[in-house]
């Protein structure tokens, strides 16, 4: 299952994705039963008792029904939100898990030997379709940073790797956005990494149950339909597994926590001279399984 969150008509609403459209929760289960159980806040959801279950009910009932095309909204006609539009927390983000990457950052001596882990703020959070700022007051090296995002399901804290998979909800695509020269200048990565507009996230979150292996998906970023990015997550250092293991040692992951499963080699800054990101450019991060995330960089508003 595909859940986004969507905005129409000035309301916020959380639905199911697939080829034929959006169907938003609380609509099609009014339909059904006259009843509006579901929060228009995903998190909210994952936290409701049974609610995968509860929703895989409603999908087989609309299937059963002769109307169906009456409970889908075209995609064109939402505005697409992030998945979470606004986390709880920071957001997770494992640096150099790509040992290219971390070769094109530095050198061989980069690589790292345990887990890095920075965080973005909150409010860094945009969704598919909507506009990166270039923020040129602060910075003249932004950067894009196509990744896997986890999202996890349930509260766990000392999460063994044989079984960290069970607590993950499901996975979406991040653009960790840098201010490269933020970064430089402040030694340290949270005041780079986490300008407004420099999460775009989506389109969509795609359940666990539908991807096999998340260690072994492609993911391809293009700026102005030029390939940069091109790689597969069986390239991870750090797999996901020992990912969530690490983290949750002493520190508790709870439900709608999002992690970054880090960026492969073909960063703007990694080229010679570097290629920074300027208003009017595109960004597009497709990852097998997922679908693509696209994002334009707008001037400063």
């Amino acid at each position: 299952m595909k859940f986004a969150t969507i905005s129409l008509e000035e309301k916020i609403l959380v639905g199911i994705v697939d080829e034929n459209g959006i169907v938003p929760l609380n609509d099609a289960e009014e339909k059904r039963t006259g009843r509006r159980p579901y929060a228009e806040d995903l998190v909210t959801c994952m936290e409701q008792e049974d609610f995968l279950n509860n929703v895989r009910s409603l999908i087989h009932w609309i299937e059963e029904q002769n109307d169906q095309a009456n409970f889908y909204i075209p995609m064109e006609k939402v505005k697409f939100l992030a998945p979470i539009p606004r986390p709880r927390k920071n957001i997770f983000c494992v640096g150099k898990n790509y040992v290219e990457h971390a070769i094109e950052m530095g050198s061989k001596e980069d690589i790292p030997k345990h887990v890095m882990v920075f965080t973005k703020a909150p409010t860094t959070v945009i969704g598919h379709l909507n506009d990166v700022l270039e923020h040129k007051e602060v910075t003249e090296q932004l950067d894009y940073e196509g990744e896997l995002a986890v999202v996890i399901g349930k509260r766990g804290k000392g999460i063994e790797k044989e079984k960290a998979l069970d607590y993950i909800f499901g996975y979406t695509i991040l653009n960790d956005i840098t201010a490269r020269d933020l970064q430089k200048k402040h030694k340290q990565f949270f005041i780079g990494k986490s300008l407004d507009t420099s999460a775009p996230m989506g389109p969509w979150i795609v359940t666990s149950d539908s991807i096999t292996d998340p260690n072994s998906l492609n993911i391809t970023t293009t700026v102005n339909g030029e390939v940069r990015q091109q790689s597969n997550t069986t390239h991870f250092i750090f797999p996901i597994e020992e990912v969530i293991s690490v983290l949750s040692k002493g520190m508790t992951l709870e439900p709608g926590d999002i992690i970054a499963t880090g960026t492969p080699a073909g960063v703007g800054k990694g080229f010679n001279p570097p290629r920074f990101l300027k208003a009017g450019d595109t960004i597009e991060i497709s990852v097998e399984g997922i679908g693509t995330l696209i994002n334009k960089v707008a001037r400063d508003k």
